[in-house]
């Protein structure tokens, strides 16, 4: 997002703000290393944001406690009394807590106690009760909760919007990742590929989505710290300020959830949208469809624990999320494929993350090939675009966005993009991790615009470029067939049986023939020249899909001559001499 951009949704300076909270981290130095800072300055911000935003209707949750303190249930009647989703209903708030300084950590703990339900999951999954502990002991839970309850950390809602309030989180989230370098990118996509997702994703519908009265959910499997969803709110608030956008998210990992949770409810969304778990054994979303998904699912994780689990899943068919095929056990990225497209509405569109892998491995009739199979015989697969490398915090190497729409546009119906964006970036001035360049808001447009063309056409800007080509979804399939050849005598002569030859299993071989192509007519002409009595075990035949990704878009180089070649090796040849003469004091003859 821009800065203009950001202005439209947005009253107060975020960098300002989350600096302030940032520089509270140095109250912990000595106590806790650097990269461990967010696991106490992020549950703090949420619950300081929670304190400001109840204090003006403090009061009548606590009359509200009293009158109902009979009812067995009564968090429906406190939530309208705070008039959010949550509430607290201790007496306590940070005025009267640091009042009372020798007793600050068992006050603080009931303080906490008192916040409702959906709060106490979030401060759970962060371990604040081990936090709590360790600041007490070291005599630094008082000086933090002092540094929090300054004027200039006021963060109610009156004065700092549910949205305004998000990008702080936000941004100190993403300082807090950074810190921990290589790491940051188990559980954080940075935002310029988050963009160049979204933005492809609402390309095509940019008309229909700025007209008013849009609803629209959207869903990440793999949420992280929900930055893709947010995101996604983000972008279509742009085009529809009122756009009424739902989010749901699924993770595994505990404070990463609570992070997700934590901003939801920072927002004013619906914290229950927000659930951990595996997503492949465990989906909280059964029934749900979405109309966007999202997601950077992980890959080169191998699934051989949940192997029973996703097997039963499988074995239920069309009732099942995974009914086409199961991938090796040893990379379940293609699972999240099935996942999400079992969550797309009719017309539901997703942008997912994969590496080489997901494009070809596994042979014809594997479960991988049987997955792309599937999603290319049901024209779903819209573009794939490769990401430059060096763009992820945690990993250098060649990634892809698969792009997929439920029912594509009557233009792209049959056909898949292909983009290679892997030379459109700017490079950092610092690496965090291996992240090394950026795909800044100039280069996403080109890529944005090579996508909505849907042509082939290469785009360049300065020496940067981007190439695109369209191919038929046949282009990449192919029918596996099995070529037999017939076992001979000691005489030479073909062996029979049942009066048909006997095939010689040592010379089997297999051909690879393009869909487009007559198996009859390709083995006629490619096959029988060269051995006249093959013939094709028809019953053996499989068809295949592979998405030969770099193959397509490779360009022939002419080698040097040998004249060049030959200069070149005698410039080497001077330089090696000249260097020994330096060093040994003696002249040496070269042969010319």
């Amino acid at each position: 997002m821009n800065e203009k951009d950001r202005a439209l949704l947005t009253s107060v300076n975020i960098g300002e703000k989350s600096q302030l909270i940032w520089n509270i981290a140095d109250t912990l130095r000595g106590l806790y290393k650097p990269h461990e800072y967010g696991e106490v300055i992020l549950p703090m911000t949420v619950i300081k944001r929670f304190h400001d935003t109840l204090l003006p209707t403090r009061e009548k949750v606590l009359t509200e406690v009293e009158k109902r303190k009979n009812l067995e249930v009564k968090d429906g009647f406190l939530r309208r009394a705070s008039g959010y989703t949550f509430y607290n209903t201790s007496l306590y708030t940070f005025d009267s807590l640091l009042a009372d300084a020798d007793n600050i950590e068992t006050n603080f703990r009931a303080y906490l106690n008192g916040f409702s339900e959906n709060v106490q999951d979030v401060l759970d999954n962060f371990e604040m009760d081990t936090h709590i502990t360790k600041l007490a002991k070291s005599g630094k839970l008082f000086q933090v909760i002092q540094e929090f309850n300054t004027a200039k950390g006021y963060m109610g809602a009156d004065t700092i919007s549910a949205t305004d309030m998000g990008y702080i989180f936000e941004d100190l989230v993403k300082r807090f990742s950074e810190s921990y370098n290589e790491d940051a990118g188990a559980h954080f996509t940075s935002r310029d590929i988050i963009y160049l997702m979204t933005d492809i994703l609402l390309e095509n519908e940019k008309v229909e989505l700025e007209s008013e009265g849009v609803v629209k959910s959207v869903y990440d499997q793999t949420m992280g710290t929900s930055q893709m969803l947010t995101a996604m709110e983000e972008r279509l608030k742009l085009l529809d300020r009122d756009a009424n956008v739902s989010m749901y998210g699924q993770e595994l990992n505990g404070k990463t959830f609570a992070i997700a949770k934590a901003d939801m409810l920072i927002r004013g969304g619906n914290p229950d949208n927000m659930q951990r778990g595996n997503t492949l054994t465990e989906d909280k979303f059964t029934g749900y469809t979405f109309d966007y998904c999202i997601s950077n699912p992980p890959f080169g994780i191998d699934w051989k624990a949940d192997y029973a689990k996703v097997k039963a899943e499988h074995d239920k068919g069309a009732n099942g999320r995974f009914e086409p095929g199961l991938p090796a056990k040893s990379d379940g990225q293609l699972l999240f494929m099935l996942n999400g497209l079992s969550k797309l509405k009719d017309t539901g569109r997703m942008a997912i993350i994969h590496n080489g892998s997901a494009l070809f491995s596994g042979a014809a009739g594997s479960g991988q090939s049987e997955i792309r199979r599937y999603v290319i015989e049901n024209d779903w697969l819209e573009a794939i675009i490769q990401l430059p490398n060096d763009v992820f915090y945690n990993t250098g190497i060649t990634t892809y966005i698969w792009v997929f729409a439920k029912t594509k546009d009557p233009l792209r119906q049959g056909k898949v993009q292909l983009i290679d964006a892997s030379n459109m970036y700017e490079k950092r001035r610092k690496s965090i991790g291996t992240k090394r360049v950026d795909i800044s808001e100039a280069c996403r447009e080109v890529i944005v615009q090579a996508y909505g063309d849907f042509r082939n056409k290469t785009y360049t800007q300065g020496d940067n470029f981007v190439e695109s080509k369209v191919f038929d979804n046949e282009d990449f399939g192919f029918s596996k067939v099995v070529v037999e050849t017939p076992e001979r005598d000691a005489d030479g002569n073909v062996v029979l049986k049942n009066k048909k030859p006997v095939a010689d299993t040592t010379l089997r071989d297999t051909e690879d023939i393009p869909l487009k192509e007559d198996i009859q007519e390709y083995f006629e002409r490619e096959v029988k020249p060269f051995n006249p009595d093959a013939w094709i075990d028809e019953k053996k035949t499989k068809v295949g899909y592979e998405i030969p990704f770099t193959r397509l878009f490779y360009k022939y180089v002419a080698p040097e001559s040998t004249e060049v070649i030959a200069e070149e090796i005698k410039r080497l040849e001077e330089e090696i001499v000249k260097s020994f003469e330096q060093l040994s004091g003696k002249e040496v003859e070269v042969d010319g």
